[in-house]
């Protein structure tokens, strides 16, 4: 066992950007794609998965794409990645902005050297953004406004972003509802969406996305139970405190990568973050990246399950083994694949 993503990620609605250019998804054939809430088990799964199909790992956590953010990414440890090729980790410097745009047009990369080299792309991941941006594509929106991002921003500092997040609620109740109270990176990415256009960020979505399953795949879903899957994840957060985040986030604004930097977004560093300011001691800290992060796979839970055409496998109790899953896949990709 290893450990598999475990955050949202910085923002993966941070600088949506049109695919310019032809649609990078066209041609591409048949993949895998699996997701499900955090602490699930997709890492793995896709690690197993890969090795009885001669597959290759395409990660779509919005955290572990970037450089020197390990601990609290939980990135596949080495030897799994030296046993089955993984794409899109450690690819963008923490200071870079990843947009789903980008990571729609990298995984489309990625997808057609896998199938050219006689290897099934396993796309693997958390980020649900990311996952509809290459599977349906993505709505255009304006680029940045960085005079209007700091107005905003002012506005957070000087009341609170969950004051934000109300005048959210009431402009674009759909987004707002999709997003956390102090979710301010995207918040205020929705409001400036607003601003620029006139145009609600979810009517954007609704009115310029692809039309579903544009790029074919046997998409996988994992579950869990939920208490079960709750005791995961504060396991999971204990694990990223032994593997040194709190060190991890010293050495990287030891070197020079600001606090306000978009990777620090992301679950566990944003509160450790917090923890270095003095706001937070230690066991405060954990606790709330435990509390945090049991939120957002509530939230996950209700976006994925929005997914058609998904076959949905429950982990553990009362449920099945990562290995057993594994099997399972591997026969559905042999039907799939042989018209069956």
């Amino acid at each position: 066992m290893f450990p598999s993503d475990l955050n949202p990620g910085p923002s993966p609605t941070h600088g949506l950007d049109p695919m310019d250019g032809p649609d990078p998804r066209k041609g591409l054939g048949d993949l895998i794609v699996i997701f499900g809430p955090t602490a699930t088990g997709k890492s793995e799964l896709a690690f197993h998965l890969a090795r009885r199909i001669g597959g290759r790992v395409i990660n779509a956590d919005s955290i572990q794409v970037y450089r020197g953010l390990d601990a609290g990414s939980c990135k596949p440890p080495a030897q799994a990645r030296r046993d089955v090729p993984h794409d899109l980790i450690d690819v963008a410097d923490p200071v870079e902005p990843f947009s789903a745009g980008r990571f729609a047009r990298e995984a489309a990369t990625c997808i057609e050297a896998c199938r050219a080299a006689g290897a099934i792309p396993i796309v693997a991941g958390g980020t649900g953004l990311y996952l509809r941006a290459l599977l349906q594509g993505i709505a255009p929106m304006p680029p940045r406004d960085e005079a209007l991002r700091q107005r905003l921003y002012d506005r957070a500092r000087d009341s609170s972003p969950e004051a934000l997040h109300d005048e959210l609620r009431r402009l674009d109740p759909e987004t707002a509802g999709r997003l956390g109270r102090r979710d301010l990176h995207r918040v205020v990415r929705a409001l400036e969406v607003l601003g620029l256009t006139g145009v609600p960020m979810s009517r954007h979505i609704r009115e310029n996305a692809f039309r579903p399953d544009a790029l074919p795949a046997l998409k996988i879903g994992l579950t869990m139970e939920r208490r079960a899957l709750y005791q995961r994840v504060n396991e999971r957060v204990e694990l990223i405190f032994r593997l040194g985040i709190v060190d991890e986030v010293r050495a990287l604004l030891a070197a020079g990568v600001a606090p306000g930097c978009n990777a620090f977004k992301a679950l566990g560093y944003r509160e450790v973050l917090g923890h270095l300011r003095s706001e937070t001691d230690l066991e405060r800290t954990i606790d709330l990246v435990k509390r945090n992060t049991r939120r957002y796979a509530r939230r996950q839970i209700t976006w994925f399950r929005r997914e058609t055409g998904a076959h949905w496998f429950q982990v553990g109790v009362g449920g099945e083994s990562l290995e057993a899953i594994a099997r399972t896949v591997a026969d559905m990709h042999g039907a799939r694949a042989s018209g069956g």
